[in-house]
């Protein structure tokens, strides 16, 4: 019998609901692609029809901007109370739960997934888990190895062990052959060291599912002091601990002073984005490294291995699982990772277009919600589940045509509508109005200026005053960038999944 819970694409299924799942799989593309294209044919046949809508959507833009600004302020607020509270001491102060493990009983395990990252990429990782300030006596780490990356990777897994393996409570190697019938990327490989551990580790030595908190790592990623302290608190003291997962925000800092300006703009619009969403928990959901329950990790049999968003599929799976029971809790606290960075310029635009396709694929998360909605529909909470794929539609046909909207099909009025449309007044007014409005709205360029600038970690010492100069600058580019590594990356990445044309796991590049 098959578990719809893991269906990866239509073609995991047979008959009626093959069918069904494949017409979910072209539902974004179509939306997307109905909009712009309609849009350009009524330009021409009603370009008036079309001057109003353009008018209404620049004026709906420009509210759009000033109210994620309002939130994206109010996240940097809460983002840096956090990190000026002693989370250490609120843990050793917290009285230990009745309904849970007290705060001593907690194990954290850290999930490490690599490919061909280097040494250089690897070193810091573990050492900022060393410096996070948590005890390293309850902690065991697992890093998970591609076997087809080679002995190379073996024997850097190794080296790492011997430097860093004897400060832990258990440093484990995993190594994922290539198995037939998966994904050739990060979720397989964490399935099966999941398995591994839970045979040859938890289950084996007796540990109890409910004491462990995991903590799943890309391998570039810098924790900072006090995230396992905050972690553990979050767990202590919210209400159904076990039936969420716990999301901190991306900072692509590492290596921002060396990245690219266009690769620096879609990392910090990236994490903008994030900060946002943490103060609207309702749209929440997991994202690149986060933290959840081993028990809920265990319940529905770990990661996807056929899945390339499998951070995001994960909660998704959950949230089905437990018939809408399960959420994401905000940290509000950072953590680092690598902005896109290749050996040159053009390889770097490359990756991050890659990367940007990669990100766009989680569309393939709408056709398996509104899937399992279908097929779950006596459980699952009808109006939360609804208004999450109305959240998932709407984002992504919004990260496909916003910009494109805006910067081209804005201008089809005037040149496909003809003497009697261009004659009119309305065509006079139309790009003064619209200039306007977006003048308006670059008031969001501005504060995501400031912020950007004062989330940025010091400069190295042989950078002066016009590479910072450089870093507000850089967003003078972003209407630009949202279209080249926003909307065509994303409207991509739907145009792939309508013709059935699944996308790989791409391995993003990390330089330094």
């Amino acid at each position: 019998m098959i578990d719809f819970l893991k269906v990866g694409k239509a073609s995991d299924l047979t008959g009626r609901d093959r069918v069904i799942y494949r017409l979910l799989e072209m539902l974004p593309a179509f939306l997307s692609w109905t909009t712009l294209i309609g849009l350009v044919i009524l330009s021409a046949l009603q370009p008036i029809w079309v001057a109003y809508f353009i008018l209404a959507f620049d004026v709906y833009w420009l509210l759009l901007v000033l109210y994620l600004s309002i939130h994206l302020i109010a996240a940097y607020r809460h983002f840096k109370k956090n990190l000026t509270i002693d989370w250490r001491g609120r843990l050793i102060a917290l009285p230990n739960p009745i309904d849970r493990p007290g705060r001593d009983s907690i194990w954290h395990f850290v999930f490490l997934p690599t490919y061909n990252e280097g040494l250089d990429v690897m070193r810091p990782t573990f050492q900022a888990l060393l410096d996070a300030g948590y005890p390293t006596d309850r902690m065991i780490l697992v890093l998970a190895i591609e076997g087809r990356a080679g002995i190379e990777a073996q024997e850097r897994a190794n080296k790492i062990k011997q430097e860093f393996g004897y400060k832990f409570y258990r440093f484990i190697i995993t190594v994922h052959p290539n198995l037939e019938g998966e994904l050739k990327g990060k979720g397989a490989n964490q399935a099966w060291a999941a398995v591994e551990v839970k045979r040859d580790v938890i289950d084996k030595e007796g540990f109890d599912y409910k004491s462990i908190l995991v903590t799943i790592l890309d391998i570039d990623t810098i924790l900072p002091p006090g995230y396992f302290d905050l972690l553990t608190y979050k767990f202590l003291t919210v209400e159904n601990p076990y039936h969420a997962s716990y999301q901190p925000i991306p900072l692509y800092f590492n290596n921002i002073w060396q990245a690219p300006f266009f690769s620096r703009v879609a990392a910090s619009s990236n994490t903008f984005w994030q900060m946002m969403q943490q103060i609207r928990q309702e749209k929440l959901a997991t994202y690149s490294s986060h933290s959840m329950t081993w028990q809920a990790l265990s319940d529905i049999g770990f990661w996807s291995t056929k899945m390339v968003s499998e951070d995001s599929r994960i909660f998704w799976h959950c949230y089905c699982y437990y018939n809408g029971d399960y959420r994401v809790e905000p940290l509000h606290f950072p953590v680092s990772m690598d902005a896109t960075m290749d050996s040159n310029f053009i390889k770097t635009a490359q990756s991050l277009y890659k990367q940007q396709r990669r990100w766009g694929w989680g569309v393939e998360n709408v056709p398996y919600l509104i899937f399992n909605f279908i097929k779950r529909y006596k459980t699952l909470p009808k109006r939360r589940t609804m208004s999450l794929i109305f959240v998932q539609i709407y984002g992504f046909h919004s990260w496909a045509t916003n910009a494109l909207i805006i910067a081209v099909v804005g201008w089809m009025p005037m040149l496909l509508g003809g003497d009697r449309f261009n004659s009119s007044v309305l065509s006079g007014n139309l790009p003064y109005v619209a200039r306007t409005l977006m003048t308006i709205a670059m008031l969001g360029l501005v504060v995501s200026a400031v912020i950007s600038t004062l989330l940025l970690p010091p400069p190295p010492k042989n950078y002066g005053w016009h590479k910072r100069l450089a870093m507000v600058l850089q967003w003078l580019i972003l209407p630009v960038s949202i279209i080249i590594f926003g909307s065509i990356p994303g409207l991509a990445a739907q145009t792939r999944l309508f013709f059935g044309r699944y996308l790989g796991f791409f391995v993003t590049p990390k330089a330094r």
